[in-house]
């Protein structure tokens, strides 16, 4: 073999390990309860005797159902938590975490507005405050040579008396639809397309998606639980599957190459 044959086999060689040891693009989350990994388990006490015990836990966030998409290129990082806003989630430094955690070509999902737009939550965050907010999140991914991809919330299970879905968010959702616009960056609106999913299913069908439990079945909740706001797994992974429909529709190229 002559040295320029040599030459070639090297940098054939030096490419292929290269290409074996290249890390995965992070795609890391950013939001509340809706999205948050959960907890597989939970203990609790018994009032009577103090005995502790654990029961499995069927919540889940959307977030954490979505690694089931991706491929062996992406790596899922969740940071969404539950009860934050875009105001605790920056005061809590768990936007400073992700932010530090970020490289250039990686992806950072944005959903928030559930606890923003509760006046009554110690996470309320007005208007005004919320859209800077998503503006700066924006600009900051942006900066680290990261792609942005904002969401509205997801729609809560709430029906009035004809059978028709409620909207519950206000105005949160359309900031973040024209923050997305004003910096030109993709849109995924969670709100509009899970509002549709829930209608389509209707009042009885819909209640099989959500944290519902009946009384006496769990010692954690033994009169019940009535949850019309955050998903058990069936229907996490419906809301993971929309998102990566979206993703495909709109043609996200640097993601959908990451997907399964």
């Amino acid at each position: 073999m002559n040295a320029k044959s040599r030459l070639l086999v090297l940098l054939m060689l030096s490419v292929s390990l290269i290409s074996s040891t290249r890390e995965p693009v992070k795609i890391l989350m950013a939001g509340d309860s809706t999205m948050a990994d959960k907890p597989l388990s939970k203990s609790g006490s018994d009032t009577l005797t103090g005995e502790v015990f654990e029961e499995i836990n069927r919540e889940r966030g959307w977030g954490q159902l979505l690694p089931e998409l991706i491929s062996e290129k992406g790596k899922v990082v969740n940071y969404a938590r539950n009860g934050r806003s875009t105001r605790t989630f920056i005061e809590d430094g768990l936007w400073t975490e992700l932010i530090n955690c970020t490289a250039p070509g990686d992806f950072v999902i944005i959903q928030f507005g559930h606890n923003d737009g509760v006046i009554t939550k110690k996470s309320y965050t007005n208007p005004v405050q919320f859209r800077l907010n998503f503006v700066a999140f924006v600009n900051e991914v942006k900066a680290k040579g990261a792609y942005p991809i904002l969401c509205t919330p997801v729609a809560r299970r709430r029906f009035d008396e004809n059978g028709m879905l409620v909207p519950t968010h206000g105005e949160y959702p359309d900031i973040i639809r024209s923050v997305a616009k004003q910096e030109d960056v993709p849109l995924i609106d969670m709100e509009t397309i899970t509002s549709e999913w829930l209608q389509n299913a209707g009042v009885e069908v819909s209640n099989k998606f959500f944290h519902k439990l009946p009384p006496g079945v769990s010692r954690l909740h033994p009169q019940g639980l009535d949850d019309n706001t955050h998903f058990n797994e069936r229907g996490a992974r419906a809301v993971a599957a929309f998102f990566v429909q979206e993703i495909k529709k709109q043609q996200i190229k640097e993601l959908t190459g990451l997907l399964k």
